[in-house]
């Protein structure tokens, strides 16, 4: 078949690449001039298999509405009328429920430990450069009540596959000595030995590379515009240059599929989380984190990327934040001064602060954390959406498992959790 995917970004190029090596004819539409220049550009850099928790974790609504009130919190809301804010919200918060919350987990759990296969495999047959290793991950707490939940969680994932170790102050700052400058304020944290690191932009450009080398045709700065329907079926993705014709079309333009979807009549439970990223060169005096490290009290993820070396920087990529604050990626001058702030007070000495160059993109997300997956209602059109912060952690197992569903064979894992229409949890289940 010929099958179009909207959206050259980690969901859509990881997709493709499932599809072609399924034998179809794969044509790749996106509105940018090359591959991953959306949301994929310049995320956290982790791929954090062991932790993809829901966002709405029981007890986060009352949190968050402190936050609101706190100009320094890692999330911001500013109120406005837009529907699909305010259905978002209360999708959330029924979320939070933590029978729901631990059934997110358990199915996001399975999908990234399938998605690490599937990466795996990809990378056995095409070998991709983009800074890949595998280097742990340390979460580290500042509050002991804090460090005792996640220790909960701990033992709630190491029933489900996850290999995690909860550390005391010493013990972390052992671990990863960068740490030093904050180690007073340690309470503890968690290490998981075999998450891995790597930059998604640079694991775009080779994956594009890759699927051109093996018939797949890139049609960039073709934005599509529309879907034309013939008979209950998509016929055709319209663009200024045309309409592009196909036997089945996947929809994985992340928050961009609303203004596509929604004119079909087709309501996708998606909002964009806002967030900023710093991407600062390293040298061969500094001292970044060789662990992948996360702040649990700001939210801040530090990933490094490339180590410097005699006549060559390296790269230390630092993110975070969540604002719901609307379609805009205009960089907030006050946001990315505070994220820049947490991030000198808890590595002063380990990048070249004064060059960082600040990002900020939407996180197509799903109220429950989960993607999108599998048959839109419409016919001829899939859906791959609603990765949210876990684009690169999970595109790899999303894309196998739509090209399983396409094909009519049965995913690896089930596919009905990630499905438009979710199964429900039942309460106290």
């Amino acid at each position: 078949m010929r099958i179009c995917v909207l959206g050259a970004g980690l969901a859509g190029l990881a997709c493709a690449w499932q599809l072609l090596r399924d034998g179809h004819e794969v044509v790749v539409l996106d509105r940018e001039a090359g591959p991953g220049e959306g949301t994929s550009r310049a995320n956290g850099g982790q791929l954090s298999y062991s932790y993809v928790a829901p966002l709405a974790a029981p007890g986060v609504t009352r949190k968050g509405v402190s936050w609101i009130l706190d100009d320094e919190a890692p999330l911001r809301l500013r109120p406005q009328m837009d529907p699909r804010l305010w259905r978002w919200l209360m999708a959330f918060v029924r979320a939070s429920r933590r029978e729901v919350f631990e059934q997110g987990t358990r199915d996001m759990l399975a999908l990234a430990y399938h998605s690490r296969d599937v990466l795996a495999a990809l990378l056995a047959e095409a070998p991709l450069e983009f800074s890949y290793r595998v280097n742990g991950k340390l979460v580290v707490f500042r509050d002991p009540a804090d460090l005792a939940g996640a220790a909960r969680l701990v033992e709630f994932q190491a029933r489900h596959g996850a290999r995690q170790q909860v550390l005391d102050a010493r013990e972390c700052l052992a671990l990863e000595p960068a740490l030093a400058d904050t180690a007073a304020q340690l309470a503890g944290g968690v290490h998981t030995p075999d998450e891995a690191v790597g930059d998604a932009h640079h694991f775009c450009l080779g994956l594009r590379n890759a699927l051109a080398q093996r018939g797949a045709t890139f049609l960039f700065g073709r934005e599509a515009t529309g879907l034309l329907v013939r008979n209950g079926a998509v016929a055709a993705a319209l663009t200024a240059a045309g309409p592009v014709e196909a036997d089945q079309f996947v929809l994985a333009t992340g928050i961009g599929a609303l203004s596509l979807a929604e004119p079909l009549g087709l309501s996708l439970p998606l909002y964009p989380l806002k967030g900023y990223s710093l991407t600062v060169p390293t040298r061969t005096g500094d001292r970044p984190p060789e662990v992948s490290i996360t702040d649990a009290h700001h939210k801040v993820v530090y990933a490094l990327l490339d180590r410097a070396a005699p006549g060559a920087e390296g790269r230390l990529r630092v993110a975070g934040m969540v604002d719901l604050v609307g379609f805009g990626t205009d960089l907030v001058e006050r946001r990315v001064a505070l994220l820049s702030r947490q991030a000198r007070e808890v590595f002063p000495a380990a990048a070249d602060w004064p060059r960082a160059e600040p990002w900020s993109g939407l996180r197509p997300a799903t109220p429950d954390w989960k993607p999108i997956l599998g048959e839109s209602g419409i016919g001829r059109l899939w859906l791959n959406l609603g990765h949210g912060g876990l684009g690169f952690t999970i595109a790899c197992g999303t894309g196998r498992i739509l090209a399983d569903l396409i094909a009519g064979r049965e995913p690896a894992i089930p596919a009905a959790p990630y499905g438009l229409i979710r199964p429900k949890v039942p309460r106290g289940g």
